[in-house]
């Protein structure tokens, strides 16, 4: 094998984004079935082997036609029925939901072009992220996903099963992680001209750290009177983003009340640095083409580095 060719097999030996290395209970279980069937379609290819070279080596009239029919019947018949049967048995278990609870946590994530809407079902009412996933470890989890535009697929290898978000349907994927860390999700059905820029970060926590983070981030923002705020505001920000705490309260975008906190800028594609916030601000098709963000090319650099100051203070 060449060196390009073993690097690029090496490059899905990760564990973060991989279905061979699951951190949910539900891959898991894909990953046992996937080694079950895989041993049984060995088994079936080593049989068929063994008949092909048993014909082509025997001779002529080494087997009378009664012996011939009866290992069809036998080989060709009993034995894969018996196989196929047994590893039909083995998965019907898994295609059951697993159980929800009236307590169990219950999380939409809604997906958009070219982003991600996260919405936490709390007993004091929702709260809103974006581009983030996370979950307690250990916590059964329902994930309510729809799309607000097109078809969208939610995937997470590590953690459960691909899964289509439909625009007026709202599909239920049920999880649990069983380990922390930080992993990544991806959209996997074509939806645009940025399909490939929405990623997202599946953060699985402990339960007692996933519920301080949850607290914090119900806490609406900090009041504040920077020139960042201001130009916030002047620009029109507000009539696309939240900002729980201000009257800057728009639903077409992300929420934005603790956007500095979050790991990444553009679902995943950017390091939230000052520099990059401004020019995204400034010019948000450069970095994700066919976004739905207004460009603001008529902001000065200086104002769109307030506003980046601002949005990045906001943890």
């Amino acid at each position: 094998m060449c060196p390009v060719s073993g690097l690029f097999w090496l490059s899905g030996c990760n564990t973060h984004q991989s279905a061979l290395a699951p951190f949910g209970v539900e891959a898991d279980a894909l990953r046992s079935l996937l080694v079950v069937l895989l041993v049984g379609a060995v088994l079936l290819a080593a049989g068929l082997f063994w008949l092909m070279r048993r014909a082509v080596a025997s001779p002529e009239g080494a087997i009378t036609h009664q012996q011939g029919m009866r290992m069809v019947l036998w080989l060709g018949g009993v034995f894969p029925t018996i196989l196929l049967g047994g590893l039909l048995i083995y998965s019907l278990p898994m295609m059951k939901p697993a159980p929800v609870g009236p307590a169990d946590l219950r999380i939409r994530v809604d997906a958009q072009q070219f982003w991600w809407r996260t919405q936490y079902r709390t007993a004091g009412g929702p709260v809103e992220g974006a581009n983030e996933l996370r979950l307690p470890v250990g916590r059964t989890v329902s994930l309510e996903l729809t799309a607000g535009d097109v078809i969208h697929s939610f995937w997470v290898p590590g953690l459960a099963g691909k899964m289509d978000m439909i625009p007026g349907r709202v599909t239920n994927l049920v999880v649990r992680a069983e380990k922390p860390g930080r992993y990544r999700g991806v959209c996997t059905e074509f939806c645009g001209l940025s399909h490939a820029l929405m990623a997202f970060d599946v953060i699985a926590m402990p339960p007692a750290a996933f519920d301080a983070w949850l607290a914090a981030q119900a806490r609406p923002a900090q009041a504040a009177t920077s020139t960042g705020a201001r130009l916030f505001a002047a620009y029109g920000c507000g009539a696309c983003h939240s900002i729980r705490g201000t009257d800057q309260a728009g639903t077409i975008g992300p929420d934005l009340t603790h956007f500095g906190s979050r790991p990444t800028l553009g679902a995943g594609i950017r390091q939230p640095t000052i520099a990059n916030i401004a020019g995204f601000i400034r010019h948000p098709e450069a970095t994700k083409p066919g976004v739905r963000m207004p460009a603001f090319p008529q902001m000065r650099e200086d104002e769109a580095i307030a506003i980046a100051s601002y949005l990045q203070g906001l943890q």
